[in-house]
């Protein structure tokens, strides 16, 4: 979900995210006219946080400027949670992330794609195709994700967090 929404997030901004550096592929450009740095790294989802470590060190960025996209079993499909401090809550990219940068404290999106159904572990489940119906909906999702990363960057936190930590009813109220 984090590639997903990043790619978005690149094609909406035009950032070409085709160099590569400390096992990741990387883009520069801006968002809202503030300077970005749109990194995938290619390791393995669990180590990370070595590419993302890498980077904040060599462009000597803080972490109060890492923003984190991920996927996350205990939200419901299509609902994004934002936080800036937190723990990994069993998210192995996440714990990489944290070991490598050393703190908790940094914002992350948090894409829901709920639980998955019995006898699937986790483990599998996240790398499963989408269903039919998954499909139609995830574009809402992926905008949502895209408008929280503009409403951090250009009305701060508690904006995003107001704005996008809420729960839509099934009416539309």
């Amino acid at each position: 979900m984090g590639f997903l929404t990043l790619q978005a997030v690149a094609r909406r901004h035009q950032i070409s995210t085709e160099k590569r550096k400390f096992e990741s592929h990387y883009g520069l450009g801006e968002i809202l006219l503030k300077k970005v740095i749109l990194l995938t790294p290619l390791t393995y989802m669990n180590l990370s946080g070595l590419a993302v470590g890498s980077f904040l060190r060599y462009f000597q960025i803080s972490s109060d400027n890492l923003i984190v996209l991920h996927d996350d079993l205990d939200l419901p499909w299509t609902r994004i949670r934002i936080t800036n401090k937190g723990g990994a809550a069993g998210h192995k990219g996440l714990l990489s992330i944290i070991d490598q940068i050393q703190t908790r404290e940094f914002i992350r999106i948090r894409l829901g794609i709920g639980r998955p159904p019995e006898r699937i572990p986790p483990e599998s489940y996240v790398l499963e195709p989408f269903s039919a119906e998954e499909r139609k909906e995830l574009p809402l999702l992926i905008g949502r994700a895209c408008e929280a990363i503009e409403v951090i960057m250009e009305q701060g936190i508690s904006t995003a967090k107001n704005r996008f930590n809420v729960r839509e009813s099934k009416t539309g109220v």
